[in-house]
């Protein structure tokens, strides 16, 4: 994939010594919390419907957050952090986003796991002009001046695997999403792929997120016998799934996915066969450790939370984003969240636990070393496929192929993929 040439500064997220944050030097920012120095705030679930997810990325970002402050923190001030439990409900979302902004007076936030949960708040981080970092994978084309979604999007995650299991085992696709606009979305990211590629769409169903039986749905695919299945479901209910899966001797129908095993880590958590030949399209996986040199990543998570779960994809994207809003912070010499905005805005390089990666400064995403992950028969990972892929379609196919350029023009939308394909 050709990319654009872009501005970079360089910065490695290995901890706070490692980074090159500045310890000592006279504070030349504006910390705005309560205490009069910074503030940063995390809205991550910890209970409801999203805490298995939510849970590992909230104890990343305190990670991350904490090696800072033990190594002087940040322009010479301890950060402070505030961090109430939203209970995966977008109201208490709502409530607790104003709270942080307008009482505690972050200076930078990170908060929802879900892309309802984005949305629901974005009108308030728009009307605020909060920096605020979304590190879920999600369906992509947000294009908002403040918002950092640093998470692997749609294009990124079902173009790494999409096309290697039509590969591996032909054109007949059966698309199961949540019904909600991030499966939606996903759902026509399939379809933009299979038009792209010659495959067939031989079945698509949105399910409810509160749904937990799927025999009719596997009932329908075994019906159309399609050569795999790409799932987007999303959150507990939906898990149901891959177990019923199993019970209906539907895994010998492979199964591609930009939710499963990175997320909420079923491989783990449910005996084989269920997971049984996934295959995940991921940034990040716990199993893939740390790939920077002298760094372990994995080690230092459990070790600060030894009862955690799972150290899931968007944990590490919680990490990495923590040093690169530090690193912009520095340079800037100031927690103005404007000018640490024009800072990021330069185009930063960064080397996480997953690879070394960039922020595109125009749009406001990632370059990220994606994989195909695949669970064998005893729910073992492997990688295969590594690819680096940017932010494509908002760069370069959105505006009839202008982009999105947020250094150029402000904007608050979400471009979608009928914006440019006939989906």
């Amino acid at each position: 994939m050709t990319h654009e040439s872009i501005p970079r500064r360089s910065v490695l997220a290995s901890g706070a010594t490692a980074l090159g944050i500045s310890v000592a030097g006279c504070s030349g920012g504006s910390g705005s919390g309560g205490g009069g120095g910074p503030t940063v705030g995390i809205l991550e679930d910890r209970s409801g419907n999203f805490q298995l997810n939510g849970t590992s990325k909230w104890q990343a970002t305190r990670l991350a957050l904490e090696e800072i402050n033990e190594n002087g923190g940040l322009l010479g001030e301890e950060i402070e952090i505030v961090d109430p439990d939203p209970q995966s409900d977008n109201s208490r979302y709502q409530e607790l986003t104003e709270q942080l902004i307008l009482q505690d007076d972050v200076d930078a936030l990170w908060a929802g796991y879900s892309s309802a949960t984005r949305e629901a708040i974005r009108p308030i981080i728009n009307e605020n002009e909060q920096l605020y970092f979304y590190t879920t994978q999600y369906e992509g084309g947000v294009c908002d001046n403040t918002i950092f979604p640093v998470g692997a999007t749609a294009r990124q995650q079902l173009g790494i695997v999409t096309p290697y299991l039509a590969d591996e085992f032909g054109d007949d696709i059966y698309i199961i999403a949540a019904d909600y606009n991030f499966g939606q979305l996903s759902g026509d990211w399939v379809n933009v792929l299979a038009q792209e590629n010659g495959y067939n769409i031989v079945g698509e169903e949105y399910i409810p997120l509160d749904e937990t039986d799927f025999s009719s749905v596997i009932n329908r695919i075994q019906s159309e016998d399609p050569d795999f299945i790409m799932s987007m479901l999303v959150g507990a209910n939906h898990e149901n799934f891959y177990d019923q899966r199993a019970t209906n001797d539907l895994e010998n129908i492979p199964i591609g996915t930009s939710t499963a095993m990175a997320q909420g880590h079923e491989h783990i958590r449910y005996d084989p066969p269920a997971l049984t030949n996934v295959y995940a399209g991921v940034s990040y996986m716990e199993e893939l450790g740390d790939l920077r040199d002298g760094e372990n990543f994995v080690d230092a998570f459990y070790e600060r939370w030894p009862d955690a779960n799972y150290l899931n994809q968007e944990a590490q994207n919680n990490y990495f984003s923590v040093y690169l809003w530090a690193d912009a912070v520095e340079e800037a010499g100031t927690f103005d969240q404007q000018e640490v905005i024009s800072v990021l805005e330069e185009g930063r390089d960064i080397s996480a636990p997953s690879g070394d990666l960039t922020l595109d400064g125009a749009t406001h995403h990632m370059e990220h070393e994606m994989r195909v992950a695949r669970a064998d028969e005893n729910h073992e990972i492997s990688f295969t496929n590594n690819e680096r892929i940017g932010p494509s379609f908002l760069r370069e196919e959105v505006e009839g192929g202008d982009g999105c350029d947020l250094r150029e023009e402000d904007k608050t939308t979400q471009y979608v993929p009928s914006d440019v394909y006939d989906v």
